[in-house]
């Protein structure tokens, strides 16, 4: 069965990437999503009879790697925790694939982009059953190169390519430091396999090592190591900058990406490493930190942003700080749970958004929108359910988790977390804004698609409306300059490519539509139904040391016995966000307009993201390239050339050619030469050597 759940996506990928051209595209998507659909139902049995029966099972598939001292198998780790995570990447990526059956269906290279998809599953189930840290690595670096496809995928479009590649080169700054961590648990340890690290790792926790002058205690630098890997593949703070770039890609790949599978390889890893983690004090320090850091600052960005997946894309990367903190403060499995419950409601608002690009000819600028619900009214529910579980409403899904890891942020005495609850706390209003924001916008008030005043900047929404050039770098994906010739060329395949003649949105087709509601059940559900099993009374024998706690370490405990006023804090915060979206967007239209007006340096701060971009560009990027462009023209050309094939190999060439010209080939030249050296030897001897 685990074979099949692994490999099957790999022969999806085999069967539409190499014979799609023959097959066809309508073959091409049905054979990945059924045979996808295969992987979700046997991820579900896996699900229930690990969780609730059988415990870890090893599957040993063959020998990989036999170096030395380093021996590595190609095995399989079942455990409570590799079936959630097969669960949540299988359900999500089978829905998403029958998704994309009606979103793609105008797209000619439909076998290419399911046969990405199959690719970027079986990279993403290789890294969550892996049984060492080296498989791992190598699903990890699947899912990055599959991601720079999907980016990617309309080639044609500059901007996408260069999501793809800023997205490949972001993850491979946090990626060097996973290397680097997996040679350090090798050092330590001698073994990169799960089962020989976790027993030893309470005696390995007090050795140091010996480093520019200092001796640092290796267990901490180990973890920092592993999670600066995690930083750039979950678009933490510092690291994130990739994260809303790649919503160049079409709206499905979004979904997957962002909401289910790549982005939460960093909090599996953590969790999956928790016997590491649970004795390094210092790098859980700096997760709790720096996950409550990015729950805030992604969030304040998300207030303003206008494109509509872009706004989606914010949430994934505060969420997953959320998650974070609740691994930073040791309650792993609160993050894991929240990292179940937010692949429902966060792939549910991203193929929302997809529905509403859809059925707006592919317009993303939520300015542009309005008035929406009584044309799609089944999408406008769907993104409303979507919206309720991410704010964290009563009994949906988000409020048993986050509320959760805010609770246990609270309980934990660890520094940091005190920070990380205050964070997250104040995240929660500004999740609830910006989400209701993006409702109100979308789907109420007037609707500003249709007629002559279509895209026209008076027309626009307001609270934006008054600062054209920082709303053109916010909404600065080439969405309506250069949105593609091949936006051009195949109509519907671009997210971007707009229609801007008169046109009545609508509903989009069943094969669209059935995700949706399968997703919104589990947005509504699945919190109340898995919450004794993940965080509750019955964790322990659920969860079976899928999950490592320290003796000492008692949050989940703890965190349900916080103060009332704790608990209620979350959902006090998410009514606060509510009530001011209601009166901003609903009430006062004109208030945000005013607003943004009055504190116009504010304002850009946050339209611009905290301008991480042009920072970036001032510190790495420019200087990268005035010293590329050095080497190359000092270092390549100037030396290497100049005295090299532009030198002294040029002059020898040079010689060659002039010494060839003498050997004519004619006799008489030769005579001629002959004579002159005669004359010249016999002038020598009369002149000079016959004086003597």
């Amino acid at each position: 069965m685990y074979h099949a759940i692994v490999f099957l996506p790999l022969v999806g990928f085999l069967i539409a990437g190499f014979f799609g051209r023959l097959i066809g595209a309508r073959a091409s998507e049905v054979v990945t999503t059924s045979l996808l659909a295969v992987c979700a139902v046997l991820s579900w049995i896996a699900f229930v009879n690990v969780g609730f029966g059988s415990g870890t099972t090893h599957v040993q598939v063959a020998p990989w790697i036999t170096s030395g001292d380093l021996v590595v198998n190609w095995a399989f780790r079942i455990d409570t925790l590799t079936a959630v995570m097969l669960v949540v990447v299988n359900t999500v990526s089978f829905l998403v694939h029958l998704y994309s059956i009606g979103y793609m269906h105008e797209d000619p290279a439909r076998p290419r982009f399911f046969a990405y998809l199959s690719l970027f599953t079986f990279a993403m189930l290789m890294l969550v059953t892996a049984d060492n840290l080296v498989q791992m690595f190598f699903g990890w670096e699947g899912v990055g190169l599959a991601s720079y496809l999907l980016i990617g995928f309309w080639y044609e479009k500059p901007s996408a390519n260069a999501a793809a590649i800023k997205a490949f080169v972001v993850n491979r700054v946090g990626d060097f430091g996973f290397a680097l961590g997996i040679f350090m648990v090798f050092a330590l340890f001698g073994t990169v396999a799960f089962d020989q690290i976790f027993p030893h790792a309470a005696t390995v926790a007090k050795q140091t090592v010996h480093f520019i002058g200092f001796d640092w205690n290796a267990m901490n630098i180990t973890c920092l190591l592993l999670f600066m890997g995690a930083m750039g593949k979950s678009a933490q703070f510092l690291l994130h900058t990739w994260l809303p770039d790649a919503m160049e890609g079409p709206t499905p790949v979004s979904a997957l990406i962002h909401a289910a599978t790549m982005v939460t390889a960093g909090v599996f890893m953590v969790a999956r490493l928790s016997p590491l983690f649970e004795y390094a004090p210092v790098a859980l320090i700096v997760v709790t930190v720096i996950g409550g850091t990015t729950a805030f600052f992604a969030a304040t960005i998300g207030l303003v942003q206008n494109d509509i997946k872009k706004v989606i894309a914010y949430s994934t990367c505060s969420q997953l700080g959320y998650m974070f903190v609740g691994l930073g403060v040791g309650a792993y499995s609160a993050g894991i749970f929240h990292l179940f419950t937010h692949a429902f409601f966060k792939a549910l608002l991203f193929l929302s958004a997809g529905s509403v690009i859809h059925a707006m000819h592919h317009e993303q600028d939520m300015r542009h929108m309005g008035g929406l619900r009584k044309y799609i009214p089944f999408t406008a529910a769907m993104m409303a359910i979507g919206n309720l579980a991410l704010t964290g409403f009563p009994f949906t899904a988000g409020y048993f988790s986050k509320d959760a890891i805010i609770e246990a942020a609270y309980a934990s005495h660890t520094p940091g977390a005190a920070y990380a609850f205050i964070m997250t706390v104040v995240a929660a209003a500004l999740t609830s804004f910006y989400s209701w924001r993006l409702f109100f916008m979308t789907f109420e008030g007037k609707a500003l698609w249709s007629g002559a005043g279509h895209g026209d900047p008076a027309h626009a929404r307001a609270d934006e409306a008054h600062a054209a050039p920082a709303s053109a770098a916010a909404h600065g994906d080439g969405a309506h300059g250069a949105a593609a010739s091949h936006g051009a060329a195949h109509g519907a395949d671009d997210d971007h490519g707009h229609g801007h003649g008169a046109h009545t949105p609508h509903e989009s087709p069943l094969v669209m539509l059935i995700p949706l509601a399968v997703l919104a059940v589990g947005a509504l559900f699945a919190g109340y139904i898995f919450r004794s099993a993940f965080i509750g009374e019955g964790h322990d024998a659920f969860w079976k040391e899928a999950l490592f706690t320290g003796p000492d370490n008692h949050i989940l405990h703890a965190m349900h016995e916080v103060p009332g006023w704790v608990a209620l804090s979350p959902s006090v915060a998410m009514l606060i966000g509510l009530a001011i979206a209601v009166w901003f967007y609903l009430a006062d239209p004109r208030k945000p307009r005013e607003l943004a007006a009055s504190q116009p340096l504010a304002y850009n701060f946050l339209l611009n993201k905290w301008y991480f971009d042009e920072l970036y560009d001032f510190l790495f990027v420019r200087p990268a390239k005035r010293l590329g462009r050095f080497l190359w023209k000092r270092g390549d050309g100037w030396l290497i050339d100049g005295f090299g094939p532009d030198g002294i190999s040029a002059r020898v060439v040079d010689v060659t050619d002039r010494t060839v010209r003498l050997q004519s080939g004619y006799l008489y030249h030769y005579a001629f030469a002959m004579l002159i050296g005669v004359a010249v030897l016999v002038t020598w001897y009369l002149v000079g050597g016959g004086a003597r």
